[in-house]
């Protein structure tokens, strides 16, 4: 039987040795310094692609063994347009997809797919489809309480909402949200950007990247209503042309963190849990000094949970850069630059008990795996690498013995 570990910290350990079925969405709420260490289970991998002009079928399944990195391919669901990034539900029972596309249903908008996980393989099958509200959805989120997807449309510059039902299926569009306004780079930033979409560990503050706006916008939620409404304090400007794209809390709920896509840097901040405030602490490069940044940008960000380490990858340069954080005041200092040994990481993935990185080269159809030095971050490669048409995005739920 599968159950989910999904992506966070607090229960990256707990949830491999005690079986809970919790969600975390990424978002770290608790480090695992004191825990006893997770058994070595594997692991279940979805793997989100790009479909449209590329040899990808659809979404991949993958099982990922954790004593030894080896990640083994176990099937595709086949014929779902661009399933680009992926979330799973807190019981384990479904699996939700964006379709970043701009032309759902004769609209201009994308759309977000739902799908039932079978208890006896992982495998999925399809429940049902609905609008974005927005064309070119690129990143979603489920809340805590598993009963709203949260969906950033790219192209659409806008964020939605919409409510999960007991069966696993979509409903409308609960709260659709545009945003205005431009930045300084006129090819980029004519417009709203969404491109990420994020909740604190209180499910009560909604934050959003946007790429256009040079932004970090902050809603709160209410999960049982399924609305967003700006906060009091609608987030914080980052530097002009950085383009924030994708953003991570650190354990403690005390930071976060935003990589900027255009700049190639990360932006450290300081966060209030109480009123959804962000205040800037640093600003760090995700390249070497000297390097020419031209046709580079950044994808992916993420803390370890232990919450001692940060990692942030670069296309182009193809890299991952990897941080110590330091634990008082949330600051960073460069670890390394490690080359992920493919072309164009466009995301990469921690398994939940800090072991392994998995790196997806989207543009070699790679994914590598490195293993974790848990005492200084470092990456170093297994020689474990998984043939994937144009990896996206991993999602994973622990497996059983």
């Amino acid at each position: 039987m599968l159950f989910s570990h999904v992506l966070s910290s607090k229960l990256v350990a707990a949830c491999l040795m005690s079986w809970c079925a919790l969600f975390f969405d990424g978002v770290c709420v608790s480090a695992l310094s004191s825990a006893e260490p997770a058994p070595a289970t594997d692991l279940i991998v979805y793997v989100g692609t790009y479909t449209r002009g590329t040899e990808s079928e659809g979404i991949y399944r993958c099982k990922l063994n954790m004593t030894t990195g080896e990640l083994q391919q176990l099937g595709v669901t086949r014929e779902i347009d661009n399933p680009s990034f992926l979330e799973i539900h807190a019981s384990g029972r479904f699996l939700f997809c964006v379709n970043e596309v701009g032309d759902f249903q004769g609209a201009s908008s994308g759309a977000i797919s739902a799908f039932a996980i079978s208890p006896e393989d992982g495998s999925l099958r399809f429940l049902n489809r609905t609008s974005s509200g927005g064309a070119a959805p690129c990143h979603l989120v489920i809340d805590r309480g598993g009963r709203n997807v949260l969906v950033a449309n790219y192209t659409g510059g806008s964020v939605a909402s919409l409510p999960i039902g007991p069966d696993g299926q979509l409903g409308t569009i609960t709260t659709l949200v545009q945003h205005q306004g431009t930045s300084v780079d006129p090819r980029r930033q004519k417009g709203p950007h969404a491109h990420s979409i994020n909740l604190d560990s209180a499910n009560q503050f909604a934050v959003v990247a946007d790429l256009g706006l040079d932004k970090l916008l902050v809603y709160r939620f209410d999960a049982k209503k399924g609305t967003l409404t700006a906060n009091a304090t609608l987030g914080i400007a980052i530097t002009p042309r950085s383009g924030p794209r994708h953003f991570a809390f650190h354990p403690n709920g005390r930071f976060g963190y935003v990589i900027n896509e255009m700049a190639l840097t990360v932006t450290a901040l300081a966060y209030n849990p109480q009123r959804g405030v962000f205040s800037t602490l640093q600003t760090i490069a995700t390249v070497p000094d000297g390097v020419d940044r031209k046709g580079l940008s950044t994808a992916e960000i993420r803390v370890h949970p232990t919450g001692k380490f940060l990692y942030g990858s670069n296309r182009g340069h193809d890299s991952i850069a990897v941080y110590r954080i330091e634990p008082e005041s949330g600051r960073l200092a460069l670890i390394e630059i490690e080359p992920t040994q493919g072309k164009t990481p466009r995301n990469f993935f921690i398994d939940p008990t800090g072991t392994f990185l998995l790196a997806e080269n989207q543009s070699s159809c790679t994914i590598v795996v490195f293993r974790i030095d848990q005492a200084t971050g470092a990456l170093s490669a297994t020689g474990h690498v998984a043939q994937i048409p144009a990896p996206v995005c991993i999602r994973m739920l622990a497996l059983a013995r």
